[in-house]
């Protein structure tokens, strides 16, 4: 019988069966393997002072989803959330509109929204589209960034390797290499580009991490953004994007492995139907 889990995180009904890996753990220790990240969590009411409740709504649940204080496949009790964000339904289900269209969440009728949790044909497709953004931004960058933003470019990597030296926590390897990303956007002046990868970005944030957790990828990653920042100082685009789409591509190979990892495991626990012989006269 499987364990359910509501909004609040813990556990009702069923008994106790062995549980398929996880894809992420405390943040605190270092990671061996795909396991689960966040522990007990809290929202803050939401008030009426820079913006409106309903964004203030929808930036307190993205955040919630990319700390992974939601963890991927947990349910939104709709009642529970209206009284921990203290905002109306209307507001609430608004926010659940617009973090569905984003991917972060999936709503499903009758059944209501839960925080998106890609399967493996869909991660492989995201990291697909997420490569050959990224390879775009990099050739663009090449061509449009300023020398002080190359500069920005290596001193985001030597930070990369300061934060990864001296912690395992994997909010904070993720924020490190996130600064890496934002000197790229920036300089590769795109809106547009800017957009499409933030949102493909949210939606493997998760895989994300269960890649950088992995053993041994962290330093592997350094590495990596140490070739694409040489690549692109020399000012050569086709390497720099080439070696961009490798890093990816490592990453993905490393995220979906996890992923069969968990569904063959999960596969085990299911109960087998026995089917009754009968003798032969």
């Amino acid at each position: 019988m499987t364990t359910e889990r509501d909004g609040t995180g813990r556990d009702h009904g069923g008994s106790a069966t062995r549980r398929p890996p996880r894809l992420f753990d405390s943040p605190n220790r270092a990671v061996r393997g795909p396991v689960l990240l966040a522990p007990d969590w809290r929202l803050e009411p939401v008030g009426q002072v820079d913006s409106s409740v309903r964004q203030q709504t929808i930036d307190a649940l993205r955040q919630s989803i990319l700390n992974f204080q939601l963890k991927p496949g947990q349910r939104l009790v709709e009642r529970e959330f209206i009284e921990r964000l203290g905002v109306s339904r209307t507001t609430f289900r608004e926010a659940i509109r617009e973090l569905a269209a984003e991917g972060l969440l999936t709503v499903v009728a009758q059944k209501g929204a839960r925080v998106s949790a890609p399967s493996i044909e869909e991660a492989a497709d995201l990291y697909e589209v997420r490569s050959a953004l990224e390879s775009l931004v990099v050739t663009r960058f090449v061509e449009r960034a300023a020398d002080h933003e190359v500069r920005s470019l290596k001193a985001t990597v030597r930070n990369f390797k300061k934060v990864s030296a001296r912690t395992t926590n994997i909010l904070e390897l993720l924020r490190a290499k996130e600064d890496f990303y934002e000197v790229l956007v920036r300089g590769a002046r795109s809106n547009a580009l800017q957009q499409l990868l933030e949102g493909i970005k949210a939606r493997v944030h998760a895989l994300r991490a269960t890649s950088l957790s992995h053993p041994g990828r962290v330093k592997e990653t350094a590495a990596e953004l140490e070739a694409i920042v040489a690549a692109i100082s020399d000012r050569d685009a086709p390497l720099a994007s080439r070696l961009c789409a490798e890093h990816v591509r490592n990453a993905c190979n490393i995220a979906l492995a996890s992923l069969r990892e968990a569904e063959d495991a999960s596969r085990d626990t299911r109960p087998v139907s026995r089917r009754t012989v009968m003798p032969r006269s």
